[in-house]
C-alpha cells in the first residue's frame, strides 16, 4: 500500500505536537516536511530523526510557508494538515485554496485524534485570540488551586525555538532554568511569573513525555495555552478568554471559535476599558456558540511602579509582541498606563527601528506607534535593545509579562506595568474551581 505523503504547516509547536500523535509511527502517511511561518528562523531546520522515529533516519525538514505550492508538486504530496492557530477563517481558507488548487487534500485535525489523556484532573486556559488575558487568568487559577492546597504544575504551549533534541521535554522551577536553557524573551515572559510564584512549568516539544512528568509532581495540572490553540489535553474544566475590544473576533478565528465553542467557562475580559455594547456583543455570541457555558466577566487592572513618573514626559511604549503582531491589538497595557497617567506623547519607534525589528514592522503595518517585544533569539534582542535606546524618548514604559530590563540594557529611565484578573460578580473563578476541585487531592477514576 502506497504511502499518503504529508507536508504538515506550522509554526513550530501545534505542527510537532500533531505530528508525535498523529503521524509518528504511523506507516500509512509519509510525512515529507513541514512548513513554518509566524515564528523568525524557523525554516531552515530539520525536526530531528531522535523525534520522528524511525520510519525518518535523516529527519524531517522545515521549509517556509510561502513554497507551498512548489513543495507539493516538487514532493508529490497527497495532503496537507494546518496545524497552527490564531488566523481568520478566511486566511485558513486562501491557504486551504492554495493547497487545493496545487492538487492536494487540505486537512484540518481535531481534538479527538490529538488530545493527549492525563491520569490526573487537567484544566485549560485557552483563548478565542492572542493577548486575550490567558497568562493572568492562568495565574489566577494556579494561585486558588495553590491556596486550596494542591500541588499545581503548569505545562505551557510549546514554544521550542532552540535545538529540538535537548527540547523534548523541560522543567522551569528557578531564574538558572531559564538560563541554562538560554530562554528567548518569549519564553521568559511565559515561564518567570509562574516560577516567582512557586509552580513547576512544564515545556517541550514531546507532550507526552511532559505530561508524565509533569504528573509525577502535581495533584492537578494546569494547561497555560498559546494563541488561540486548542488545549494539547483532554479538559476536566476548559476555561476560554475572549476580548471585548475584538468583539466578533470569537467567531471569526480559528481556532479561536472552536474553543469558545467547547469551553466550559468563558471569561469576558478587560471589560473594565471595554465599550460596554462591545462586551454584550461578545456575551451574546458566546451565548449562541456555547448555551451550555458558564460565562464571567473580568478586568485587568494595571499596576504601575511610578505612575507620577510618566506625566508629561514623551513615552516609548513596548508591549507584549505576539498580541500587537498577529493578535492584530493595537495597543496593551502600557498604553492604557501612557494614557491614564498622562504621557505628553508616544514615540514612534518605526524610525529607529533596525534588522527584524524592522522586518516585523514590514510585516504588521498596522502595528502603529509602539514597540511589539521581538525576542525570538540572541540576535533579535539585541536589534530590540538598540531600537530601544536609540528613540528619543525620556521614558520607557515596559508593559510585557516580564520585567524586560532583565534581559535588555535599558538606557532611558524605564516604569513596569503589570497587570492581574479580577472577576467581576458572581459566580467567581474561585468558587467554580472549588466545586469542581474542593475537597481532598483529585484524582481520575
Amino acid at each position: 500500500m502506497s504511502k499518503n505523503r504529508t507536508i504538515i504547516m506550522g509554526a513550530a509547536g501545534r505542527d510537532f505536537h500533531n505530528f508525535n500523535t498523529c503521524f509518528r509511527g504511523d506507516p500509512r502517511y509519509q510525512v515529507v516536511a513541514f512548513t513554518a511561518t509566524q515564528i523568525p528562523n524557523i525554516e531552515g531546520r530539520v525536526y530531528p530523526a531522535a523525534l520522528a522515529g524511525e520510519q525518518y533516519p535523516d529527519g524531517i525538514p522545515i521549509f517556509r510557508e510561502e513554497d507551498l505550492s512548489d513543495l507539493i508538486r516538487d514532493l508529490e504530496v497527497d495532503q496537507v494538515a494546518f496545524s497552527y492557530s490564531d488566523l481568520s477563517h478566511a486566511d485558513v481558507m486562501h491557504r486551504a485554496s492554495t493547497v487545493l488548487a496545487a492538487g492536494a487534500d487540505f486537512r484540518l485535525i481535531g481534538p479527538k485524534r490529538s488530545q493527549l489523556r492525563s491520569g490526573k484532573p487537567v484544566v485549560s486556559v485557552c483563548a478565542v485570540r492572542t493577548g486575550c488575558g490567558k497568562s493572568q487568568t492562568t495565574r489566577h487559577v494556579t494561585g486558588v488551586l495553590q491556596a486550596m492546597g494542591h500541588r499545581v504544575v503548569v505545562i505551557r504551549h510549546p514554544m521550542p525555538y532552540g535545538d529540538l533534541t535537548e527540547q523534548v521535554w523541560q522543567r522551569f522551577a528557578s531564574h538558572e532554568d531559564l538560563e541554562r536553557h538560554h530562554c528567548t524573551i518569549e519564553e521568559r515572559e511565559e515561564y518567570e511569573p509562574h516560577i516567582d510564584r512557586g509552580v513547576v512549568v512544564y515545556a517541550g516539544v514531546d507532550y507526552e513525555e511532559i505530561l508524565r512528568r509533569a504528573e509525577a509532581e502535581a495533584d492537578i495540572v494546569v494547561w497555560d495555552g498559546g494563541n488561540n490553540d486548542i488545549s494539547f489535553y483532554q479538559s476536566d474544566l476548559l476555561i476560554v478568554v475572549a476580548d471585548p475590544h475584538r468583539a466578533g473576533h470569537e467567531l471569526n478565528y480559528h481556532p479561536g471559535e472552536t474553543n469558545l465553542r467547547m469551553a466550559d467557562v468563558v471569561i469576558i475580559n478587560k471589560t473594565g476599558t471595554a465599550d460596554p455594547a462591545d462586551v454584550a456583543a461578545v456575551r451574546s455570541n458566546a451565548r449562541r456558540a456555547n448555551p451550555k457555558a458558564t460565562i464571567l466577566e473580568a478586568t485587568s487592572p494595571i499596576y504601575v511602579e511610578d505612575p507620577a513618573a510618566i506625566a508629561g514626559k514623551k513615552v516609548l511604549v513596548v508591549e507584549d509582541g505576539p498580541t500587537l503582531t498577529h493578535g492584530e491589538m493595537a495597543y496593551g497595557a502600557g498604553t492604557v498606563a501612557a494614557r491614564r497617567f498622562g504621557a505628553a506623547e508616544l514615540i514612534d519607534p518605526r524610525p529607529y527601528a533596525v534588522g527584524s525589528i524592522k522586518a516585523t514592522f514590514e510585516e504588521y503595518p498596522n502595528t502603529g506607534a509602539l514597540l511589539p517585544a521581538m525576542g525570538y533569539g540572541e540576535e533579535q534582542v539585541a536589534e530590540l535593545e538598540k531600537t530601544i535606546n536609540d528613540t528619543p524618548a525620556e521614558l520607557v514604559i515596559i508593559g510585557t509579562p516580564i520585567d524586560l530590563r532583565k534581559v535588555v540594557d535599558i538606557r532611558h529611565p524605564s516604569d513596569r506595568v503589570r497587570y492581574e484578573l479580577e472577576i467581576v460578580g458572581q459566580p467567581t473563578l474561585e468558587e467554580l474551581l472549588r466545586a469542581r476541585f474542593g475537597a481532598g487531592r483529585p484524582g481520575r477514576q
